[in-house]
C-alpha cells in the first residue's frame, strides 16, 4: 500500500508539473503579438525608379529585400503600388509605411496603372501617421505631392523636406551626425555612389542623422552648405524618418544602407529609442540656402514649382547618369 501510495504521488507530482507546462505553454501563445505590418508603397504618378521597377509579375528588386529583410525583423512586409489601400477603411491593418514613391499620388499615371491615392486615403495617412503610425521616406519618397503657388503641401510637412533637383550620379560623403541613433552603431562617414537629392522646404524641427557633405560636388544643385541627407521627426504622435539614399541597386546591396534603413523603420514602428531633438541649426546651419539653378535648368524649376509637377514617367531604368540628370 505504501509503494502504491508512492508510485501515486510520483504520478501526481509528474501531471501537476505537465499541467502547469501546458498552462505556460499556452499563455504564451496568448501573449504572443502577430507581426507588426509594414506597407512599402512603390507607385510612381511620376518618375519611376529601377529599385521599385517591376517586370511582369516579378517584385521589384528592392522590395524583394525589404520583404526579406523585414522577416529577419520580425515584421511583416506588404509591398503595392494601390493607393487605395490608404483609404480609410483600409489604413487601421497598417503599423507603419515604407515610401518610395513620385509625383501627384492622388493622379493616375500611364506608367503605373495601379489605382491612386484618393483624397481621402491621403488625409487618412496623414491623420494616422499623426495618431501614432510610423513613416518612412526612401530616397524618391520626398519627390511627391509639390507645393503649388509656393504653398507646402501637408505631405511634406509631415515628412520635414521636400525634393529639389539632383545632378549627375557621382561620389559623396555621408557625414554623421548621431551616431547613436537606431541602425548607426559602429557607421562612421562614409562615401557612397548614389544620386543625391538636394532638399527644400526644410523643417525646422529636423533631427539630422546624416549630412550631405556638398564639398567638390559637380552640378548646381549642390553650390550650397551641407543640407540633411538622413533625418527623423515627430509629427504629432507619430514617428517620422527619411533617407534620401536609395536610387540605385548597390546601393540597396549595401550592408551600411541596409543597417541604417532598417534602423530607421525599427525606430519608426517604436521599437528602438532614438533620440530626436531638433538639431539642424547645429549640424547644418546652411541647409535653407539654396543653389541657384543654371540658366538652361532655371526655366525647368519655375515651371515645376509653379504647377506642382515633378519629374515624368516613361525612361527606362538603368539609364545612364548624365541622362538621368536632364529628366
Amino acid at each position: 500500500m505504501a509503494g502504491m501510495s508512492k508510485r501515486f504521488s510520483g504520478f501526481l507530482a509528474v501531471s501537476l508539473a505537465l499541467i502547469v507546462a501546458a498552462a505556460s505553454w499556452c499563455g504564451a501563445g496568448e501573449a504572443a503579438k502577430p507581426a507588426k505590418k509594414i506597407l512599402y508603397f512603390t507607385k510612381s504618378s511620376g518618375f519611376e525608379h529601377s529599385p521599385v521597377k517591376r517586370t511582369g509579375d516579378q517584385p521589384a528588386y528592392s522590395e524583394k529585400l525589404l520583404v526579406e529583410w523585414g522577416k529577419k525583423a520580425g515584421y511583416e512586409v506588404v509591398c503595392s503600388k494601390d493607393g487605395t489601400l490608404m483609404n480609410p477603411d483600409k489604413i487601421g491593418q497598417w503599423d507603419a509605411f515604407v515610401w518610395y514613391a513620385t509625383g501627384d499620388l492622388t493622379q493616375p499615371a500611364k506608367s503605373d496603372p495601379a489605382p491612386p491615392m484618393t483624397p481621402e486615403g491621403k488625409q487618412a495617412l496623414l491623420d494616422a501617421i499623426a495618431g501614432g503610425k510610423g513613416f518612412v521616406g526612401v530616397h524618391a519618397g520626398d519627390d511627391c505631392f509639390h507645393e503649388r503657388g509656393g504653398v507646402v503641401d501637408p505631405f511634406i510637412k509631415m515628412l520635414g523636406g521636400e525634393f529639389l533637383s539632383h545632378g549627375a550620379q557621382q561620389k559623396s560623403w555621408m557625414r554623421v551626425a548621431d551616431k547613436k541613433f537606431p541602425g548607426m552603431d559602429g557607421v562612421a562617414d562614409f562615401e557612397m555612389m548614389d544620386e543625391w537629392y538636394s532638399p527644400k522646404n526644410i523643417a525646422e524641427d529636423l533631427h539630422v542623422i546624416l549630412s550631405q557633405d556638398t564639398t567638390g560636388m559637380q552640378g548646381w544643385q549642390y553650390a550650397r552648405p551641407a543640407f540633411p541627407a538622413t533625418w527623423a521627426r515627430m509629427h504629432g504622435k507619430g514617428r517620422v524618418y527619411y533617407t534620401s539614399m536609395g536610387h540605385r541597386e548597390d546601393v540597396w546591396d549595401n550592408p551600411v544602407f541596409q543597417k541604417i534603413l532598417m534602423g530607421g523603420i525599427a525606430w519608426a514602428l517604436g521599437d528602438a529609442p532614438g533620440e530626436v531633438a531638433p538639431n539642424l541649426k547645429q549640424v547644418t546651419p546652411g541647409a535653407s540656402t539654396l543653389p541657384v539653378p543654371e540658366k538652361k535648368d532655371a526655366a525647368k524649376e519655375a515651371a515645376k514649382k509653379g504647377a506642382g509637377g515633378g519629374k515624368k514617367g516613361g525612361k527606362k531604368a538603368g539609364a545612364k547618369a548624365g541622362e538621368e540628370a536632364k529628366k
